[in-house]
This record gives C-alpha cells, sequence and structure tokens, in this order.
C-alpha cells in the first residue's frame, strides 16, 4: 500500500491538480501527502495512516476519492481496493498454501485438445501453466522445457535467458509479468506460494527487482505477441484471455495468426511439425489426395 500511493503521488505534478507548482526545488517528486490529503478532502493524519497500510475504517467513498486525486485508470483504482483489503486482514493469520498445479477439470482437457489449429494455454494467478494442448507445447517448448521455469511463465521470462529471444518484445513482456504479479499479490494476499515466488525473483534478478519497484499493475487482456521459435522463425500473434467460470483463478490464453499471412503459415508448419509421426504421415496422406 505504502509503495503503490507513494509512487502514484510522485507522476502527479501539483499544477495538473489546480495546485500552484511553487518555487523552488521539491524534497520528492508529485505531490506531497498533505497536498494529497486535501485534494481528497480527509486528513493529512488518515492519509498518513493509510499509506502505512492501515485501511481500518477506510470506506469506498474515500477510496474513491483518493483514487481520483490520484489519476488512477480502472485498473490502478481495483488493485488499490485489493490492497486495501488485504490491509485489513489479520496480520497474524497464516498464509495459505494453495495448490501449486491445480487439476483441471477432464472436459476443459478434452476442450483444449480438440483446439487442434489454436494454441491455448491454462495458467493460475501465479502464472502456473496448468494445460495445454499439443500446437500449445509445440510454440511454449522453451517455456516448458526450460530448467528454471518449473512450468512457470514468469520464472521463465524473469530467469531463463531463453526468454529474450522467444519474446521479440521482451522488456515490455517483462514489465507486464511484474504487474500482473501486483495484481495477484494484491488480490491473494494469503497466497504463501506466491509470496514465495515473489521472493525467489527478486533474490535472483536484479532486473525484477527494479520492475517490481515500479509498482505498475497490469492485467491481460488482448492484445498481440510477438515471438520467435527456433524451428519456424518469427510469428505474430493475436491473444484472447479466457477467465474459467467455476475456476477461480484460472485464465485460458488463446492465440491466433491472421488467416493467409506469414504468421499463418509458420503456425501451421508447427503444427505439422508437432505431430506425432504416425498422425502426420495420415495428415499428408489427406492432403495428397485431396
Amino acid at each position: 500500500m505504502r509503495e503503490f500511493l507513494a509512487t502514484r503521488r510522485a507522476r502527479i505534478r501539483p499544477e495538473d491538480t489546480g495546485l500552484p507548482a511553487g518555487g523552488g526545488a521539491r524534497r520528492v517528486p508529485g505531490l506531497r501527502r498533505e497536498e494529497l490529503a486535501v485534494l481528497a478532502g480527509v486528513s493529512v493524519s488518515w492519509y498518513t495512516r493509510l499509506e502505512r497500510g492501515d485501511a481500518v475504517g477506510a470506506s469506498d467513498e474515500v477510496l474513491n476519492a483518493i483514487a481520483d486525486t490520484l489519476q488512477l485508470d480502472d485498473l490502478e483504482r481495483r488493485h488499490l481496493f485489493h490492497l486495501a483489503r488485504g490491509s485489513r486482514t489479520n496480520p497474524h493469520r497464516t498464509r495459505a498454501r494453495q495448490p501449486s498445479a491445480p487439476a483441471v477439470r477432464s472436459t476443459l482437457q478434452l476442450i483444449l485438445d480438440q483446439m487442434a489449429d489454436l494454441p491455448a494455454i491454462v495458467q493460475n494467478d501465479r502464472a502456473d501453466v496448468v494445460a495445454t494442448n499439443a500446437l500449445a507445447r509445440a510454440l511454449y517448448s522453451g517455456l516448458l522445457s526450460s530448467p528454471v521455469s518449473a512450468h512457470n511463465h514468469a520464472r521463465y521470462i524473469h530467469l531463463d535467458p531463453g526468454a529474450r529471444s522467444f519474446y521479440r518484445d521482451w522488456d515490455q513482456v517483462a514489465s507486464d509479468s511484474a504487474a500482473m504479479l501486483h495484481m495477484a499479490a494484491a488480490t491473494n494476499p494469503l497466497d504463501a506460494d506466491l509470496s514465495n515466488l515473489i521472493g525467489e525473483l527478486a533474490t535472483r534478478s536484479e532486473d525484477f527487482r527494479v520492475r517490481w519497484a515500479a509498482r505498475n499493475v497490469h492485467e491481460h487482456r488482448a492484445g498481440t505477441k510477438r515471438v520467435h521459435h527456433e524451428i519456424v522463425g518469427d510469428l505474430d500473434l493475436a491473444y484472447e484471455t479466457v477467465a474459467l467460470a467455476g475456476t477461480p483463478g484460472l485464465t485460458m490464453y488463446v492465440n491466433a495468426a491472421e488467416p493467409g499471412s506469414p504468421s499463418a503459415d509458420a503456425l501451421h508448419l508447427l503444427a505439422a511439425w508437432s505431430m506425432p509421426t504416425g498422425q502426420q504421415a495420415r495428415v499428408q496422406a489427406k492432403e495428397h489426395r485431396a
């Protein structure tokens, strides 16, 4: 809470809120605590207590006023509310250990397997890959065979050097990964496995520590992934995310290529390359007859 609010304060210039810019150098960038408190309509002592992590008694109305003053976007506003709820949690409660790789329903795996032309993976909030289909296993072979990832996407991105060549926009991917873990940590403050993962990444990667300290938040919804596969080369793939009803915390990520594009040809080649030998021969025979 303290670090998130402090970093959001630092990016707001006084003149952007209607306050005079003032002369002389400021000891810290952005708004001072007392300025933010006045703008949000709360006492300085109350806001100071909130920034120290004590959200007891913080109403939605007050949190919204602070979010408005800090000019938070919808995702950051939601993150603030998650942090406030987490700070009200009894600090003496034992952190809950959740299963590292929860089993997926057989029907979900059946659906994944039927999506033969679309790479699809299922991840939990800690970025553990818990289910895949054949084409995803071929596309993300580096992640799934990584000696350091243990099938965890965040470990692969931040600890495996191969991720830098696989993701052509690795810098943005790494920032998004750290920001997504921030969202997960605020939503699940008692998840011991998640805390251990964040601690491991911070211990082993200075780059991750810098990105984590930025306190940014991110939620994967839809967009484009630019990757380089060692077998088929560059691919530009659209992605969509689907929250799985009935299985809280699990999300399915589906990739697709524009029909007729070089990426679609590369994905088709990758699908053929990943087929078992017998199945590949049957497909080739069918195409030959056609």
